[in-house]
């Protein structure tokens, strides 16, 4: 595929799925095909074919979806449009039913949930699927790319379903994954990633955690050794569970993480020798900036798509704290999708992101 691509997207109603339309709808390589929005649509709205898009997200009127509407989905509709890469940003056991029938039809899928992402059954219990174990589910696990670029390009690049990583496991997989790679982290002495987020991270439906009684003038943590993004930091890095500690915190603020890792090597570094490992990793890597002088914040890449890595060495070069920061709900999760597109479509990877 490297021409005009007809998407569609399923779950366009939630935070991401409106960043996911904005950015589809502004692609260079998209333009006169818009996605097809379809999903649950109540009996009310049947009679006009929808909801219009405009009114699930007024922000969206001067983006060319003045005409475009959410209409029930079904595989007749996708079928009709000719869609041939469906973005599923739906909550995880939706997209359990979903995607295997999706591959069924011959559809490319981009999965914004954490259905897909994780490859050891000991890591996705944490979610409890309904289908863990069946022949079906295993078999459309087989076929999963983990979808972070900057790691597994080429293999996104073929794949027919791509898993977005999740906001939280992106912000320190990116921050770690270069140094364990090239040996130079001392397991024995652990990992400590503490990672703050947005309320946004949460998600669009409301909660007595996320209302805003609660989440302002406050800072908490929550899913202290549970969280569900662990698993993915276990896989990707490469480390044992009980080699790393995650904590995610609550940041009484819209959008954008903010994670801070504390390490420690097996030999004494210097500035230049641990900079030289992030550059050399990232090279190539146009949605990473590597901070070499400064350490990064939330309003460096906020309402970007960008990942923004920074450090710190002390004076004996045997620890390190790292600075990861991104935007959630872009690096996060719509924009990395988008990115994960435009590989699959051999198209130039920061294309309609920058």
């Amino acid at each position: 595929m490297t021409g005009r691509v007809q998407t569609a997207v399923v779950g366009v109603t939630g935070y991401a799925g409106a960043e996911l339309a904005r950015l589809l709808l502004r692609h260079p390589r998209l333009h006169g095909a818009p996605p097809v929005f379809a999903g649950r649509v109540e009996e009310k709205d049947l009679a006009r074919g929808g909801v219009p898009l405009v009114e699930i997200h007024p922000q969206l009127g001067g983006n060319g979806a003045g005409k475009l509407k959410l209409q029930p989905f079904s595989w007749e509709l996708l079928a009709e449009r000719g869609v041939e890469v469906l973005f599923q940003a739906t909550p995880h056991d939706i997209s359990r039913e979903v995607v295997p029938i999706a591959l069924s039809h011959g559809l490319r899928v981009i999965d914004l949930s954490g259905a897909w992402r994780l490859t050891h059954a000991a890591n996705r219990a944490v979610y409890a699927f309904a289908d863990e174990g069946s022949d079906q589910a295993a078999a459309t696990q087989a076929q999963a790319a983990y979808g972070m670029p900057e790691l597994h390009r080429a293999k996104i690049a073929g794949a027919r379903l791509v898993a977005n990583p999740g906001c939280y496991a992106t912000s320190v997989i990116l921050a770690v994954k270069p140094l364990a790679a090239a040996g130079l982290l001392d397991i024995d002495r652990g990992v400590i990633a503490d990672a703050k987020s947005g309320v946004s991270g949460a998600g669009k439906a409301p909660t007595a955690r996320t209302h805003f009684m609660y989440a302002a003038d406050n800072l908490s943590a929550y899913g202290v050794f549970t969280h569900r993004h662990t698993g993915e930091l276990l896989e990707q890095i490469g480390i044992a569970a009980e080699d790393i500690v995650f904590t995610p915190h609550l940041l009484p603020i819209p959008r954008g993480i903010l994670s801070t890792i504390y390490v420690r090597f097996k030999q004494a570094q210097t500035r230049e020798s641990v900079a030289g490992i992030y550059k050399e990793f990232f090279a190539g890597s146009p949605m990473v900036r590597f901070h070499e002088k400064t350490l990064p914040q939330i309003q460096y890449s906020v309402h970007t798509n960008y990942a923004d890595i920074g450090f710190q060495l002390d004076a004996s070069g045997r620890r390190a704290v790292i600075v990861s920061c991104l935007d959630n709900l872009l690096k996060g999760a719509a924009g990395q999708a988008v990115q994960n597109l435009n590989i699959m479509l051999d198209w130039p990877e920061a294309e309609g992101l920058e």
